[in-house]
């Protein structure tokens, strides 16, 4: 593999059978998406068309989909589950003035587009594509191919992560893996299921973060806010969890610096059942218990990695804190046609960080920080808390042991009832008490609300975040239900100086647009 220019990268892969022509459009698939062009050219009769016909089923789930070639009637759509897919050959076209004649930018608008033949289109193609190209080697034999992977302009990037994806699993044993897109979070990363000798195993794609702007003293959000830059805090998180017994997932395979990990998949039965989804009472009552054993002993901030390498949990400081809770500032406010003065924006943060110190001075331990369902996977068969399996942890902190109880009973995706939030909070405070003659029960108490309240005031300001920065406006649905959370955690006495100011200055999610 190696650069062809300042804008370009490729790799080149000799296929010497079906099979391994297969695997290279598995490893393909896994970095497209919707508005991706992808070009098939070379030699004719190299296996352009079967190419194309190969990934437009693997999209589809469906090895049965009738794919006909495109070359009479030039374009084919189709509607596959994760996006649109349009299939063209121009081997018929007599040059690139005839694309505007078939419409062919207008219908390949936000979908992925196949094109063979991208040479009859000369002058015309994007900057940003991914080009494959076939030749026939005789010499080597009837179903010999090589192949040539060529990124473009913002497609470089990805033509070389595909080749180090490819390389890190054929070190580990599963270059012949079966390759399966699994739906992925609100974060960068990305997951597979891969399948071999009947064992399912996931990946992990987790390249480092890149800086984002600078936002304040000289820092960007992520680095303020704590948030993971590489896969070492995962690594650390999950071998100090299961060294207690916890069901974190196993690390078969790693590379650090690639940001590549393959662990266990832990299955995919979830703690909530139905559709919407509502909590399994027992499961959560498990889920609790674990937090609360988690948080019974003294915890270290200082985790091992590999021999050599240590990793330092940071702590959810007062800056971290504060600048989390200026999202709904930031964002939530925009969102309802709501500006605020530099004053009401001092005011609100002065509150805040008034009602978050005592949460700094109680006991401080690992804080998971996405301790809710879609993170929590149900394990019957094994035994009391290793029932819960773990994952999404790589932003851990040092903190107070109420944030994670918080995120659980308060889960933005799921009604949790408030009868039954009052139940489990009870069920932790009581099995702390049981084991902890020095448990402060009331101080906790007040602890889970107020970073109940931090945390659904953050959620607020990412969710309106991610759908007018990131173009997801599936996560509005979630806000009603977040801002139910946030009031319940305001009504503790000890907030009622943040009540009174969110009441003044935040709309009624009724204004919502």
């Amino acid at each position: 593999m190696f650069p062809t220019s300042p804008d370009s990268f490729s790799f080149t892969v000799a296929l010497e059978d079906e099979q391994a022509t297969r695997r290279l459009m598995t490893d393909i698939a896994a970095a497209i998406e919707p508005g991706d062009l992808i070009t098939l050219s070379g030699d004719l009769g190299a296996g352009k068309t079967t190419f194309a016909r190969a990934l437009i089923r693997h999209f589809a789930g469906d090895e049965s989909v009738e794919v006909p070639s495109p070359t009479f009637t030039i374009m084919q759509t189709y509607e596959l589950p994760r996006f649109n897919l349009l299939h063209a050959d121009l081997y018929r076209l007599s040059g690139p003035g005839e694309l505007a004649e078939l419409g062919f930018e207008d219908a390949s608008e936000n979908a992925v587009t196949l094109l063979e033949w991208p040479d009859r289109a000369a002058g015309f193609l994007p900057p940003n594509r991914l080009d494959v190209a076939l030749t026939l080697s005789p010499q080597h034999g009837e179903t010999f191919r090589n192949a040539r992977v060529t990124g473009y302009g913002a497609f470089a990037a990805k033509a070389e992560r595909i080749a180090v994806i490819r390389n890190f699993l054929a070190r580990a044993g599963f270059a012949l893996a079966e390759r399966q897109h699994m739906q992925g979070d609100a974060s960068t990363r990305s997951y597979e299921r891969l399948t071999i000798d009947n064992a399912t195993y996931i990946l992990m794609n987790s390249p480092r973060r890149p800086d984002g702007p600078i936002v304040r003293d000289g820092k960007p959000y992520s680095a303020i806010a704590h948030l993971a830059e590489d896969v070492t805090p995962f690594i650390a998180m999950t071998l100090a969890l299961r060294e207690l017994g916890f069901s974190a997932p196993a690390i078969f395979a790693s590379d650090r610096e690639a940001g590549l990990l393959l662990i266990e998949d832990l299955g995919r039965e979830p703690v909530v059942t139905g559709d919407p989804p509502a909590p399994i009472e027992a499961r959560y009552e498990v889920a609790v218990d674990m937090l609360a054993a988690l948080h019974r002993n003294p915890l270290p901030d200082m985790l091992p990695v590999e021999p050599g390498v240590e990793y330092r949990l940071p702590r959810y400081d007062l800056e971290a804190l504060l600048i989390e809770v200026e999202l709904l500032l930031d964002w939530y406010l925009p969102k309802l046609d709501t500006k605020i003065s530099d004053n009401t924006r001092d005011v609100y943060l002065s509150l805040w960080r008034d009602a978050l110190m005592p949460t700094m001075q109680g006991q401080q331990t690992w804080v998971l920080r996405d301790f809710h369902s879609p993170n929590l996977i149900w394990l019957p068969e094994r035994q009391g808390l290793a029932r819960i399996g773990l994952l999404d942890f790589q932003d851990a902190v040092m903190g107070s042991p109420a944030y994670d109880v918080a995120s659980l009973l308060q889960d933005a995706r799921v009604d949790v009832p408030e009868l039954l939030e009052i139940a489990l909070l009870s069920r932790y405070t009581r099995a702390r008490l049981k084991t902890e003659t020095g448990f402060d029960a009331p101080a906790f108490v007040q602890a889970y609300a107020t970073l109940a309240a931090q945390r659904a005031s953050k959620i607020l300001g990412i969710f309106a975040r991610l759908e007018k920065r990131d173009g997801k406006p599936q996560y509005l649905r979630h806000l009603p239900r977040v801002w139910g959370y946030l009031q319940r955690s305001l009504a503790h006495p000890a907030l009622a100086p943040l009540q009174s100011w969110y009441k003044l200055h935040v709309p009624p999610l009724k204004a919502l647009k």
